[in-house]
């Protein structure tokens, strides 16, 4: 062998072992810890909820409620709160709905009333107002399409008296009543999510007292109609004004529109 191979051989030998020495000599690194933040903890009250979805009408056990966790930064005093009432669950069971919950939703006590042996539709009804219904059809409610809490006009089509006088105009239509909130269906006070639309015989409507006394004598007088209101204007307060022209007779019917009363008779 010759001297220069052996010469680079060793050099080969001595370097591996001394990087063999300086990897097992060094100690070894452990990893760096970062330290993270305390979470801050936060405030709750037990606020009591729906367990589940409740129908207005509907009358409330006490297996739809319990208590959830709720910030205390944002709970309304109109909740219901455990520290101050922690009978409130059998203290409400038995209430009836006046409005529909959603799961996991506050219960608030201006949206419960006790029946104290009255029907549902009784309790549901505001304070002053009454509910009257009205015989209705597919031609008469929009093909079936007015369900429980939209808004409708009432018209009234009956005989024009003047036409037996020689007037041209044998029938004579004209809205009676504006912005009326539909109370029920039939029977059925909210309708289902899926359910198909099933034209009812009757509709229940939410009327202030006058309003009624309108509506039963317009039954008198002719065929009624209901006429379905948009969502984006079923509270306008914007006057009607297809039919205060001066031209139109209405009979004995007292008027009530945005709750002013007027009466007119026929000529």
């Amino acid at each position: 062998m010759k001297a220069a191979r052996i010469v680079v051989l060793g050099v080969a030998i001595a370097a591996g072992g001394l990087a063999a020495l300086l990897a097992g000599g060094s100690p070894e690194q452990k990893p760096e810890t970062v330290a993270m933040p305390a979470t801050p903890q936060m405030d709750t009250v037990d606020i009591l909820v729906a367990r589940s979805d409740i129908g207005m009408g509907q009358t409330v056990s006490a297996g739809e409620l319990q208590w959830q966790p709720w910030p205390a930064s944002t709970s309304s005093p109109n909740f219901i709160n455990k520290n101050s009432r922690p009978d409130a669950i059998e203290a409400l069971a038995g209430s009836i709905a006046r409005a529909p919950f959603v799961m996991g939703e506050p219960v608030r006590e201006a949206k419960l009333v006790k029946a104290k042996g009255s029907g549902f539709m009784a309790a549901i009804l505001p304070a002053g107002m009454r509910a009257i219904s009205t015989e209705i059809n597919a031609e008469t409610s929009a093909g079936g399409f007015i369900l429980p809490n939209d808004h409708v006009d009432v018209i009234l089509s009956r005989r024009n008296k003047d036409a037996d006088k020689g007037g041209s105009d044998g029938q004579v239509s004209e809205t009676i009543l504006t912005n009326v909130r539909v109370l029920a269906i039939d029977q059925n006070v909210e309708e289902k999510n899926g359910q198909k639309v099933v034209v009812g015989k009757t509709a229940t409507l939410e009327l202030a007292p006058q309003q009624a006394e309108t509506l039963a004598l317009a039954r008198q007088q002719g065929s009624l109609s209901l006429a379905l209101r948009s969502i984006v204007d079923s509270g306008s307060t914007v006057p009607d004004t297809a039919s205060d022209t001066g031209t139109s007779n209405r009979g004995a019917v007292n008027v009530v529109r945005y709750g002013v009363s007027t009466t007119a008779t026929a000529k």
